[in-house]
């Protein structure tokens, strides 16, 4: 290794730092239940993260999406650790860290949505999950600086249309910023579809606009696709934990309404009722 390959890397361990430092103010409107999703997932579903770090304020802007995130659920495909610790059940990539296996209790506090492949074959579903864990150990090249220095812009002033290219913008081979394109590639390999074609018969050509053929176009290598792909391919079925075992709205409990106490009117309201009554006194 050079002295120049020693520099880059020292200076991309610390841009990953700050890239992955939480962002401020971040609260979830529906936490997950490692339990509840535990009895929903299955092997080779994905599960999309809202994440809370700086590199995922970019990653929303740019995908314009809640989704900053994914993982691939595996079930119990890898040992317990030997330290007695919670077993890994999602194979995921991190700035910094690449491909790595993580328990499901990592996103408590996360909002998350389930996507799920449908019609899969138990020889596919096992082929995604095994190729997803012998990327376990794949390393971030973080000497591809650029990968990094274009998420130290939350919010760059770009046109939308062009806001997805620069996902790709400086991405060696692959990207591996985002653990998307790895599940894009695992999903590729069983010829399971994940955007729909393009077509351009009568009838149908009116309905999608040149810009839109040509972004889906565009992103079919997997190293483009992004989490919010996912979320709004016809072929995935987004799946909710808490319906998934039954939900009856008759039991939820709801507060009485009438047994709240009103609020207080705000000071300035109450100061003008006040000037009100001396004047007329």
């Amino acid at each position: 290794m050079t002295a120049a390959d020693t520099l880059l890397d020292r200076v991309g361990l610390w841009l990953a730092a700050r890239l992955q430092q939480k962002s401020s103010g971040y609260e979830p409107y529906t936490p997950s239940d490692p339990e509840t999703l535990h009895r929903v997932l299955q092997p080779g579903d994905i599960l999309l993260v809202e994440g809370n770090q700086k590199v995922s304020a970019a990653i929303k802007y740019l995908t314009q999406s809640t989704w900053s995130h994914s993982c691939l659920y595996v079930g119990n495909a890898l040992p317990m650790p030997e330290d007695g610790s919670e077993r890994p059940q999602l194979i995921e990539v991190n700035l910094g860290e690449g491909c790595v296996a993580v328990p499901l209790s990592k996103y408590r506090t996360y909002n998350t949505r389930i996507c799920r492949a449908r019609g899969l074959t138990s020889e596919d579903r096992s082929e995604v999950v095994e190729f997803m864990i012998s990327r376990l150990g794949l390393k971030y090249d973080l000497k591809n600086i650029f990968d990094m220095l274009r998420y130290f812009l939350p919010t760059p002033p770009v046109p939308v249309r062009w806001r997805r290219r620069m996902i790709a913008f400086g991405s060696g081979d692959p990207t591996r910023a985002i653990c998307s394109s790895l599940i894009a590639e695992a999903f590729g390999r069983i010829r399971y579809p994940i955007l729909p074609g393009v077509t351009r018969a009568a009838g149908r050509a009116s309905v999608q606009s040149r810009y839109m053929r040509q972004e889906i176009l565009h992103i079919r290598h997997h190293s483009l696709y992004t989490p919010r792909d996912f979320d709004l391919s016809p072929y995935f079925q987004v799946v909710k934990p808490t319906l998934e075992h039954g939900f009856d709205y008759k039991k939820l409990r709801w507060g009485d309404a009438g047994k709240l106490s009103a609020a207080p009117p705000p000071a300035s309201e109450t100061n003008a009722s006040e000037e009100a009554a001396a004047l007329e006194a």
